[in-house]
């Protein structure tokens, strides 16, 4: 979180429980409609003022269009716009990842809006990575995505 939830300290000082309590107002509905959830830590000086490493934002939208255009070619429109029929299709995988994708509705509670959240995220990974299945590190990359649930569930 970005300050305490009092909003009287710039960093949050609040005991795991309470953080808890506070995740736990926002409606599972809401989180259900939202296809990424993420923490992102604040940076230290060190990091801020380092070498940057990764790849450059140019790079990633290269790869981020070419998927896209990949999705516009499979059926007209993005991943997050596809029907049940449609995640049905184009969202194969084998046993073992299917396990993984059970195991964590099992553990995190979720609904039949977040499964198929999961599902369209990693389709998506997937095709950033041009592979024509979904591979178990596609999803578990998708539900390490799921944040809040893991926080609220896990």
């Amino acid at each position: 979180m970005k300050t305490d939830a009092n909003g009287a300290s710039p960093v949050c000082t609040c005991t795991a429980p309470q953080i808890r309590r506070y995740l736990a107002k926002i409606s599972g509905p809401l989180l259900d409609r939202i296809d990424i959830h993420i923490e992102v830590p604040r940076l230290s000086s060190e990091e801020l003022m380092g070498k940057r490493v990764g790849e450059s934002s140019a790079q990633v939208r290269r790869r981020v269009v070419k998927a896209r255009n990949v999705q516009l070619a499979r059926m007209g429109r993005c991943n997050g716009q596809m029907k049940a029929k449609e995640l049905r299709e184009h969202c194969d995988m084998d046993s073992e990842t299917k396990d993984l994708l059970k195991a964590a509705i099992a553990q995190f509670n979720l609904t039949g809006r977040g499964y198929d959240r999961i599902l369209k995220v990693s389709r998506t990974i997937a095709d950033m990575e041009e592979a024509d299945c979904i591979e178990m590190h596609h999803v578990a990359e998708a539900i390490n995505y799921r944040a809040f649930d893991r926080k609220l569930f896990g």
